[in-house]
């Protein structure tokens, strides 16, 4: 007989236990959750608001072998992760188990440690009913919202729809900055900026007022002429740059984004690899709270590398309502580990999280800032400014540094100025007044997307990563680059006492990997505000976290929670569901075909953004065309919505078969004997000749005769393909890499093919364990 199982929710977080863990220790991993609602039913009795679990297929056997071990075993520790979603995952292994939740040993650390590991069985405690009913009330109330939700998008915009409670959120951010973007009304100002020179060194400085007109610029630098320009005022004070404090999952994942280009999904993924092997703490956390185990030791690290003047020790305090998934910043469980061994991402990661625990428990930096004040014959209305900084001490900023030398520590600058004195006379070099443009808000990044959610209160750690994802994967915002628009610019420049105009020219408001939002995404958000504003409303949402926030204290029933959120909830289901409109959710009226005299709209149908001519109700059925990728409903003019109906044309035949000429949400194509062949970028659909459509085609049979290398009598589903990285099998719609040392994979027998399909299907991944945190 076993003495322990100890059930952790990952293979790689049993496998880093089992280093720590005698022969007395048994560990497996339940692969996530065993439990869950139904997938195809609300599973929710709405009596109650009692859910009703199963034990999905592909858990099955997991669960079996668990009871197994289970009732063989002495003692079984439950070690699922500390937030609520693990303490979920432990009462469901304590029901399905057998375990009697009050005596179960629940075990927590929130570092992979074998002191962390010995310590938390030292004290062992019972599931926190608590966060269980938290988690419980998140995952109903949120089941409700989808539930009830979707049918109602399915009937009013378009099948298919979901709708979540964070997600919808999420996505009316999104949505509303581009509404703030489409409003917004560049203007135009000329600032002006001047170079002095005294013995032989030169000042730059910048006037702190602009203009709103070139004449008003020009008239201010003819003002210049034959002025005196004298240093009125030397300002020197020193600043002090204060340590960014350590890591918690939003700011992990928005410095991550900044500094290593990562997505918020991929951050999390590597952080949960770096935690599961040992190398950091757990990294769902909105705390910023240090040990006193770290703060000794990142001490004493310090004090080694870069001595006593370096080290500050600091304790940090979550200001953050609700941190109570929180118990320690991210941080390296041992901060003598500078470099971890692993794959590029997880060494750049534990590099950041690495040098910001240390850097946040070092002195401040400090420097020197100087501001120079010049008036032009004594006047201060307008006074040109030039501002310089030295380093003085780099305390904290050492740890950022790829190299440095002690010796010239001191004379590190930003922008070092020249030694000057009060009442010196300078020279006007030149003067020049440049056009800037004013830029729209920027669009949210998947980064500053999650930072205003943590400032709204939406969402808590476990659930930035998911929401962002959801929203992408349900096309209701995609993740892409904005053009700028290419503006022409004037810069009057004063050199001597001559004035000089040029135009240039720059691009404005470019921006790359925003989120951006869909034309679904746009019209289901503009329907929920209209028909439920107070679901997605952000104080709403910010309330609900609060409240599920007291369920995990113990302080609040989640069923009097749910039954106050259903009876005002409900009843909006039944308005919506029973609203009747003449036209469609967000459907435009964009005026009237000039040949037909019908009325041309665009909306939502059933496989994404269309243009309409005619009525549902006339006797001759509506004409239809999709919009190309690059349109959009909110947008889209008469004009290029009757493009849009100059194709499908019948080009010519080929082979005693039509060939169309038509345009789809991807482009141009040909249809030719049921299938489609792209047209080009640069080919203009609508002038193509037969014979290049002609040479298109066989240009595309071609390249699909040189994809299949081989077929199988033995079995039709079996094949030998070409593929875009090399030769590989498919058979049964799975692919199946062919290894290296099958040189002609022409000449594979059926029977080789299949040792090698049978081989990876036995070495192939289980599926992830990773849970799937709901918002």
């Amino acid at each position: 007989m076993q003495k322990n199982l100890v059930i952790v929710e990952s293979p790689a977080k049993a496998k880093t236990l089992e280093k720590f863990l005698g022969k007395d220790y048994k560990v497996m991993s339940s692969y996530g959750h065993i439990r869950d609602l139904k997938k195809k039913e609300m599973s929710i009795d709405l009596d109650q608001f009692t859910p009703v679990y199963e034990i999905p297929d592909d858990k099955a056997d997991v669960v079996r072998s668990l009871k197994t071990l289970a009732k063989q075993a002495e003692t079984v520790w439950l070690a699922s992760d500390e937030d609520r979603e693990g303490e979920a995952i432990s009462w469901h292994l304590s029901q399905v188990l057998g375990l009697d939740p009050s005596a179960a040993k629940r075990i927590v650390f929130h570092e992979i440690t074998k002191n962390a590991i010995l310590e938390a069985i030292e004290h062992p405690r019972t599931i926190d009913m608590g966060l269980v009913n938290a988690q419980q009330a998140r995952r109903v109330l949120d089941r409700i919202v989808g539930f009830k939700l979707s049918p109602v998008l399915w009937k009013k915009l378009k099948p298919s729809l979901s709708a979540g409670r964070v997600q919808s959120v999420a996505v009316r951010l999104i949505v509303e900055r581009e509404k703030e973007i489409e409003q917004f009304k560049s203007e135009s100002s000329f600032r002006v900026t001047a170079l002095f020179a005294i013995d032989g060194q030169q000042i730059k400085a910048s006037l702190g007022h602009s203009f709103k007109t070139e004449a008003e610029a020009r008239a201010y630098l003819e003002s210049l002429k034959g002025k005196n320009f004298t240093i009125a005022d030397i300002e020197k004070k020193p600043v002090k740059k204060t340590p960014a404090p350590p890591f918690t999952t939003s700011t992990l994942q928005q410095e991550a984004a900044r500094k290593l280009g990562f997505t918020v999904s991929q951050t999390m993924m590597v952080a949960q690899h770096l935690y599961e092997s040992g190398f950091i703490t757990y990294m769902r956390t909105d705390s910023v709270n240090l040990s006193s185990l770290c703060v000794g030791t990142t001490k004493d690290e310090i004090l080694k590398l870069h001595g006593e003047n370096y080290s500050r020790p600091r304790q940090y305090h979550t200001s953050s309502k609700g941190a109570q998934e929180a118990h320690e910043a991210i941080r390296p469980t041992y901060i003598s580990n500078h470099e971890i061994e692993g794959n590029n991402q997880e060494k750049r990661l534990y590099d950041l999280i690495w040098k910001r625990t240390v850097a946040c428990q070092m002195a401040d930096a400090e420097a020197e800032k100087t501001t120079i004040t010049i008036t032009a014959d004594g006047d201060s209305t307008l006074s040109f400014v030039a501002t310089g900084e030295v380093i003085t001490f780099d305390g904290f900023l050492r740890v950022y540094r790829e190299s440095y030398d002690d010796d010239n520590v001191q004379e590190e600058s930003d922008d070092l100025l020249p030694a000057v004195s009060a009442g010196n006379v300078l020279q006007l070099v030149d003067a020049t007044a440049t056009q800037r443009f004013t830029v729209h808000p920027l669009r949210y990044t998947e980064a500053s997307l999650v930072k205003k959610m943590e400032e709204l209160g939406i969402g808590r750690p476990s659930t930035y990563a998911p929401t962002i994802s959801t929203i992408q994967q349900r096309e209701y915002v995609e993740r892409g680059d904005k053009k700028g628009e290419e503006v022409t610019y004037a810069v009057l420049k004063l050199k001597g006492n001559r004035i000089t105009t040029t135009e240039k020219s720059e691009v404005i408001g470019h921006e790359k990997g925003k989120l951006l939002p869909t034309d679904i995404g746009t019209v289901v958000n503009d329907f929920l505000m209209k028909y439920f504003p107070s679901i997605i409303d952000y104080n709403f949402t910010a309330k609900v976290e609060k409240e599920f926030d007291e369920i995990a204290e113990g302080n609040a029933n989640w069923r009097d929670m749910m039954q106050s959120f259903y009876d005002e909830f409900s009843p909006m289901i039944d308005q919506t569901m029973s609203d009747r409109s003449d036209h469609k959710v967000g459907e435009r009226v964009l005026g009237n075909d000039p040949q037909s005299g019908k009325p041309v709209s665009v909306k939502i149908g059933r496989f994404g953004p269309v243009v309409q001519i005619g009525l549902a109700t006339d006797e001759e059925k509506p004409r239809f065309a999709q919009l190309k990728r690059e349109q959009s409903i909110q947008t889209l003019t008469l004009d290029e919505a009757l493009e849009l109906f100059r194709l499908p044309r019948v080009l010519g035949e080929y082979e005693g078969e039509d060939m169309i000429i038509g345009t789809g949400r991807f482009g141009p194509y040909i249809q030719h004997d049921g299938k489609y062949v792209s047209i080009p970028k640069g080919v203009d659909p609508l002038s193509l000749e037969i014979d290049e459509a002609i040479k298109l085609i066989n240009e595309k049979r071609k390249a699909e005769q040189a994809s299949h290398i081989k077929t199988f009598d033995e079995d039709a589903n079996l094949e030998v393909m070409n593929g875009r990285f090399g030769p590989y099998l498919k058979w049964n719609g799975s692919n199946y890499k062919i290894p290296k040392s099958v040189k002609e994979p022409a000449e594979l027998t059926y029977e080789q093919c299949m040792d090698i399909i049978n081989g990876q299907g036995e070495s192939a991944p289980k599926k992830s364990y990773r849970r799937t945190k709901k918002a």
